[in-house]
């Protein structure tokens, strides 16, 4: 059961949103819009709605920012349930590609951030054993991740007392991609100490410890990472250490399956004469089978995952999505920029994909490897609401007029207020206001229209002696959060940025933010954006907003409209139930982690670095045939692996 825990009941219009949103579910209403105003607790409501209606719920944020601030805020509440997070692993990915006009191959080249493809994983298994779980996720939920069926079927149950060799369950470990580390034991790795195994969970949470007694499991143990508790289980079920894995049975026939395209497409190729297509396609596929023979991996296994999935041709991938009970609620957060993302996903996938086939760099099968189309991700979506402080027609037409307005702040705080300013001397403008707010420690975003000037204008801030940092796409997944905590904690005083600034962001402690060329009409500078951006200061008692523009747009002229109608919705509610404003005062998280597990993790982490150094100190003592050095050196990492 999902049970919320929060020290704040519903006021203002949330009760009545609540109410409305859970009680259309209930009754089957398919799509509905949640149309709420920065600050006034749109995820406390749906928090709200998820406890009451009791569903799995998949939470679609469009970018990984705001997927963790949403995900933390989400574990707040719901504390005794599963709730993760699910967004792309790379810190870097440069796709597969060909340019034809300058025959240039790009190889994909991408550096996978292990602890968010440990996220992912705890994600998808607890997805298969629970029903009250939250997964709040990117848009990367609807590209294809591997058939859950397929997943849970390769899956091994352990049992205590089970018959099975030592030599059977490792077999089994590497079937199931774990790889055996007796050295660096992360996750996905395991170890064989004479008659135990300890197998390091792909999901990194916890090891498993089994002991044999002869060709018998005698116990199972789990412990949990960070933490010096054991205990002892009956049984435990493994899941895969990847996506991408099948039955050796299955992966013959894959294989077998594989072979006839490729030689199916060679003929085509063949009766084309392109006979340089045909030796790249026959070179690279073949090696490809041939690590998959072998190993039961290759490089790119994504792309043949039609025939490891057995799939036919056109058919819908295996996204997250597919791996959620038929009955769950979807949140789409930010619909207004969620939704176009979703769309084109697809459409940009296919292009490049299509260019690879056409010159020889993959079968046709590829395109099969690929993220829903927008149809598809429709007819999977199920019951689902959008939320957005600025829907767009999509959403309001979908929802066939199913809007709940949820304008009033809890707080009683206002929309802010609003000045223009010339754009000639604009940064010299800023710098004198973003002054008057340090003064009182408060907190500025100055919001620039690209990257380049969002890291020259940081730099030149920090010249004139003000504290500043950039956040733009280029910034690490995982260091995003940290960036935003220091902010917030006074390490520094002004954030700039570009679009990462806009959309759900909850930064109590901004009380001005500054848009540069708010007249530059285009994506950056329309009503919508204008809106989102200047409601990040709508948190605070002073918000207030200043548009750099020389000329109003009508962009510019209708954002204004809309928020002076909201604020005097505000103004004339706090009038009539005589409330005054108070201040945002929210606890500053540490991101997915608790201080005392921060602790213990980097402990753990360090303990790993130094027997790293030790390992390295001891092979140069060897070659140098300092033996009695590497001896000694050697019994202090056996200490340090015993604790």
């Amino acid at each position: 059961m999902f049970q919320l825990h929060s020290k704040f009941k519903p006021t203002g219009d949330q009760p009545s949103t609540i109410s409305q949103l859970s009680k259309n579910i209930k009754a089957g209403v398919k799509d509905q819009v949640l149309l709420g105003v920065t600050g006034s607790g749109k995820t406390f409501s749906i928090a709200n709605v998820i406890e009451k209606t009791q569903k799995p719920t998949l939470v679609i944020s469009h970018n990984k920012t705001l997927a963790a601030q949403l995900y933390q805020e989400f574990k707040d509440f719901f504390p005794n349930n599963a709730v993760h997070y699910f967004v792309s692993y790379y810190d870097y990915y440069q796709p597969e590609a060909y340019i034809p006009q300058s025959d240039t191959y790009i190889e994909k080249d991408a550096k996978i951030n292990q602890e968010i493809d440990r996220l992912r994983h705890s994600a998808v298994q607890d997805l298969l054993i629970r029903d009250d779980i939250i997964v709040v996720a990117s848009v990367s939920c609807i590209y294809n991740i591997g058939d859950p069926k397929n997943y849970k079927k390769v899956s091994l149950e352990i049992i205590q007392g089970q018959k099975i060799t030592r030599k059977g369950l490792i077999m089994h470990l590497v079937s199931l991609q774990y790889q055996r580390n007796d050295f660096d034991f992360k996750p996905g790795t395991f170890r064989v100490r004479g008659d135990s195994i300890e197998i390091n969970l792909v999901t990194g949470e916890k090891t498993i410890k089994i002991e044999f007694f002869g060709d018998k499991i005698e116990t199972i143990t789990e412990k949990f990472s960070g933490r010096g508790t054991n205990s002892t289980l009956g049984s435990y079920k493994l899941f895969p250490a990847t996506f991408w894995t099948t039955t050796e049975q299955e992966l013959k026939i894959s294989i077998a399956n594989i072979k006839t395209e490729l030689q199916e497409h060679l003929k085509k190729l063949k009766s084309q004469n392109k006979l340089l297509e045909m030796q790249r396609l026959e070179q690279r596929t073949n090696y490809d089978i041939e690590m998959l023979e072998t190993t039961g991996m290759c490089q790119g296994i994504e792309n043949y995952s039609s025939h490891l999935e057995f799939r036919e041709k056109g058919t819908a991938p295996f996204s997250l999505m597919g791996y959620f009970p038929k009955d769950f609620l979807c949140v789409i957060d930010e619909s207004h920029m969620s939704i176009p993302q979703l769309r084109a996903m697809y459409n940009t996938d296919k292009a490049r994909k299509t260019t690879l086939i056409e010159h020889g760099f993959r079968l046709p099968s590829a395109r099969d490897n690929r993220p829903l189309s927008f149809k598809e991700f429709q007819e999977k979506q199920n019951q689902t609401i959008y939320a957005s402080a600025t829907p767009s027609i999509y959403e309001t037409e979908k929802s066939n007029n199913h809007i709940a307005e949820q304008i009033i702040r809890p707080t009683g705080l206002l929309e802010p207020t609003i000045e223009i300013q010339p754009i000639d001397n604009q940064v010299q403008h800023l710098i004198k206001e973003i002054k008057k707010r340090v003064s009182k420690k408060q907190r500025t975003l100055a919001v620039t229209l690209t990257k380049r000037m969002a890291e020259e204008l940081s730099v030149y801030l920090e010249e004139q002696g003000i504290k500043a940092k950039y956040l733009h796409s280029e910034i690490k997944t995982m260091e995003r959060p940290e960036i935003l905590k220091q902010f917030r904690q006074g390490e520094f005083d002004v954030l700039v940025g570009i679009n990462l600034l806009r959309e759900g962001l909850d930064l109590p402690e901004v009380s001005l933010i500054g848009i540069l060329d708010a007249d530059k009409e285009g994506f950056l500078r329309n009503e919508t954006t204008l809106i989102q951006t200047m409601g990040r200061a709508a948190r605070h008692l002073e918000g207030h907003v200043i548009l750099y523009a020389d000329k109003l747009t009508g962009s510019i002229t209708s954002a204004i409209k809309e928020i002076e109608r909201r604020r005097k919705i505000q103004q004339d509610y706090n009038k009539k139930h005589g409330i005054t404003p108070t201040p945002v005062i929210k606890e500053i998280r540490e991101w997915g982690f608790s201080k005392k597990e921060e602790k213990e993790i980097e402990a753990e982490f360090m303990a790993i670095q130094d027997i790293k150094l030790l390992e390295k100190e001891m092979k140069t003592a060897a070659q140098n045939l300092n033996f009695e050095r590497a001896a000694e050196i050697r019994d202090l990492i056996e200490k340090i692996k015993k604790g």
